[in-house]
């Protein structure tokens, strides 16, 4: 196999928003020996701490970083939508969250990211996508459980090019089946720099500390018996 051909096999791209989760699944796939390229939306969400965020992990990480502009002017959740409250999720005594899906889900969002990223990773010729979702700590969105995923892999393998050509492109959710705190745990081990990612729903000067995300990441610090390096700064 040829250098390029090589290079090519081993090119990822990585859906990164800045968060906790997809800062790991950024480290893993380089652990793995991907050379990610990284793919941030501004989607027109609540604040730009996220983005800035991760842009410092890509520069940390040392990975090239492109930051896609998009709107969903219908809106439809209260992660867009500055007029709707962040909800404070009540939860099970386990993992799930009980009810219905909360406002915080943006609809069709990582259909709409994962689509971008088949693009990026088609046009460069990568062989893999690597997002961050998890099915056990979560906020109960529907495109963040394996099913998806597993519908995902069919689509790119029916209407896409590579798929025809029967070329290896699957999506990676290497964090899919984990806790928060084993999450953290693979993270420390790899290197994540987590004093560089924001999770807090809000834009505050200080994370909530009562929005949903705020509290899956406090537990997952807390189970993994680390302290969170943002300290109160997240």
């Amino acid at each position: 196999m040829s250098a390029r051909k090589n290079n090519a096999a081993r090119r990822a791209v990585v859906l990164l928003s800045g968060g906790l989760d997809s800062a790991t699944a950024l480290y893993f796939a380089k652990k793995t020996g991907f050379k990610p390229s990284c793919l941030v939306f501004d989607y027109g969400q609540r604040h730009g701490k996220e983005i800035a965020c991760a842009k410092k992990l890509c520069r940390a990480a040392g990975c090239s970083c492109t930051v896609l502009t998009i709107r969903l002017p219908w809106k439809g959740s209260s992660l867009l939508d500055k007029n709707q409250v962040i909800p404070e999720v009540t939860r099970t005594p386990g993992h799930q969250v009980t009810g219905k899906i909360p406002s915080t889900y943006v609809p069709g969002r990582n259909i709409i990211f994962l689509s971008f990223a088949l693009s990026f990773a088609e046009a460069i010729s990568a062989r893999a996508v690597f997002i961050g979702a998890n099915a056990i700590d979560y906020s109960g969105y529907p495109d963040c459980r394996p099913q998806f995923y597993r519908a995902f892999d069919k689509v790119i393998a029916t209407g896409t090019k590579a798929g025809v050509q029967k070329r290896p492109l699957r999506v990676m959710a290497p964090l899919i089946d984990l806790s928060k705190a084993e999450i953290i745990k693979l993270g420390t081990a790899l290197g994540v720099p987590y004093a560089l990612t924001w999770s807090c729903y809000l834009g505050g000067k200080t994370p909530c500390g009562t929005c949903d995300s705020c509290r899956l990441r406090a537990k997952g610090f807390r189970q993994a018996g680390i302290a969170d390096p943002a300290g109160k700064r997240q």
